[in-house]
């Protein structure tokens, strides 16, 4: 069914595999090419599981649910068993993470919000420095990015966060300031 005429069949039977534990790095690899935007998504969805499949293509993606769904599995793949998610573990994470250059590029420049979002959300979660500053700078974005931003904040520690989540707590949105004293607390 991999290989059906139907996307939408394609992108059932991918995830079918999935849920069986019979997909390969090579049928996610293929879906993740696949000329229609729904089975790439849920390529995505299902690369998180398979770490030795590279999203970052998919970051640059034409659709813009594609490159969403890229970055939050990229996010989710930090949150897996065994990745640094606390503060203290900020310094075991791979300084040469190569996915972070690319959703530092996501969220400062994409034209759609919810692929900033996204990539903010994932920055966070991978914890990596280097995205601290595509993290601050989305502090002036849209207020949904905000929002993700100020959580996405919670790795990190220093003088510039103390004072981005200063700001957030009087922010015009009662959302950004709400998630901003939830973190002080």
């Amino acid at each position: 069914m991999l290989s059906s005429g139907s996307p939408g069949v394609r992108a059932t039977a991918l995830g079918a595999l999935a849920r069986m534990g019979a997909a390969t790095d090579d049928d996610v690899r293929a879906a993740l090419s696949d000329p229609v935007a729904e089975v790439r998504r849920r390529a995505c969805e299902e690369a998180v599981g398979h770490p030795a499949v590279d999203l970052r293509p998919l970051l640059a993606d034409a659709d813009p649910m594609v490159v969403e769904a890229a970055a939050w599995a990229l996010g989710e793949r930090a949150s897996e068993p065994g990745a640094p998610t606390a503060a203290g573990d900020i310094d075991d994470v791979d300084a040469d993470a190569p996915a972070v250059d690319d959703l530092v590029g996501v969220a400062g420049h994409h034209d759609d919000p919810l692929c900033r979002e996204a990539a903010v959300a994932a920055l966070g979660a991978i914890g990596d420095r280097r995205g601290l500053p595509a993290i601050l700078a989305a502090m002036s974005d849209k207020p949904a990015v905000r929002r993700r931003a100020v959580i996405a904040l919670t790795p990190f520690d220093g003088a510039e966060v103390d004072a981005a989540l200063v700001r957030a707590r009087t922010d015009r949105d009662w959302q950004v300031r709400q998630a901003a004293e939830d973190l002080g607390d």
